[in-house]
């Protein structure tokens, strides 16, 4: 993503969750976008306003280098989605924020190139729309189509315009899985309903195989991902807990289709987040998927119930859980 950015001649359009201006001892993401402003490129950033508060001071610097920067901020909405557009040529999304302490973070980004970054671009100016930027060209993009045979597609979700896109794509697909299903997320904290689908799922002899950070980089969220672990692990699903922060938003369907986009395994994805990811059945694709997700459950461990021990929260999140359980 660094070495495109310094490489665009035309534009660059940056939509991040997480965008922080303290990458300099990695990437310095900051400067690259600023310089590339100041060289006559075309750059538009839309960070969101929950996930990107500190950059707020830096702003000033990115709008007078010549960068149109917009926060996203729709009360409990978010854009939750990481993508890059350098050029109309090539485009990245997946997982990854840019923030330094994520660096040392497993994570998983897919690169794009052709038609495939002009269907991208079209979901990024779904979002400039909503932030109310001006630029013509490329709000023109949401009324575009692009047609033809791909073999990849992009499932979009976006609650503020009416777009749930990931609970059709999850309920539709765990229902038809026939021999497996692997799922890898940071935070599991799945709605009632996909708990309902994964435990028929099971009774129907797939195996539900769910990858996980051993401990995610919120405490309060690791506690309750292992209260979660507790229930679900007596429905047969097997959870393998990896020894680093695995931020990666996976979902393999018996190893013939795959979804990778921002979207993790919670209420709010499912619920109020704008999301995105690209789904497909390349071969070629789910051979180097299968190597990643091997090497990340190489040297994990599986949960076991006698190894977690309930403390005071978790008995508290439980009494909680059941008094909301019909709103999620």
């Amino acid at each position: 993503m660094f070495q495109a950015i310094r490489e665009a001649q035309k534009s660059i359009y940056l939509e991040m969750y997480v965008f922080l201006p303290d990458t300099i001892s990695t990437y310095d993401f900051f400067g690259a976008l600023k310089a590339k402003a100041l060289a006559g490129v075309k750059v538009v950033v839309i960070a969101d306003a929950a996930g990107s508060p500190k950059i707020a001071p830096q702003i000033k610097e990115l709008r007078s280098a010549g960068v149109e920067f917009i926060f996203f901020s729709h009360w409990l909405r978010r854009t939750h989605k990481k993508i890059l557009i350098v050029d109309e040529k090539v485009g990245f999304l997946g997982g990854v924020n840019i923030k330094q302490s994520y660096a040392g973070w497993q994570d998983l980004q897919i690169k794009i190139s052709g038609r495939l970054v002009k269907m991208l671009l079209k979901s990024f100016a779904h979002t400039y729309a909503l932030c109310h930027g001006k630029d013509r060209r490329i709000l023109e993009y949401r009324q575009k189509s692009f047609l033809g045979r791909v073999n990849f597609w992009f499932l979009e979700h976006s609650p503020i315009r009416g777009v749930y896109g990931l609970r059709r794509y999850y309920q539709d697909k765990i229902n038809q899985a026939i021999k497996s299903i692997v799922m890898v997320t940071p935070y599991f904290t799945p709605p009632r309903w996909l708990i309902a689908v994964l435990d028929d799922a099971v009774r129907r002899g797939v195996e539900v195989k769910v990858i996980v950070p051993e401990h995610t980089d919120i405490p309060f969220i690791s506690r309750i991902n292992y209260f979660y672990f507790a229930k679900l692990a007596s429905l047969g699903i097997k959870f393998y807990l990896v020894n680093k922060m695995n931020h990666a938003k996976v979902f393999v369907i018996d190893d013939t289709e795959a979804l990778i986009g921002s979207q993790n395994i919670d209420f709010l994805s499912f619920r109020l987040n704008t999301e995105i990811g690209l789904f497909s059945r390349d071969k070629e694709l789910l051979f180097d998927l299968s190597k990643i997700i091997n090497s990340w459950l190489k040297g994990s461990m599986i949960y076991q119930q006698q190894n977690f021990r309930p403390n005071f929260f978790d008995y508290l999140f439980a009494g909680f859980f059941k008094l909301f359980r019909p709103l999620l």
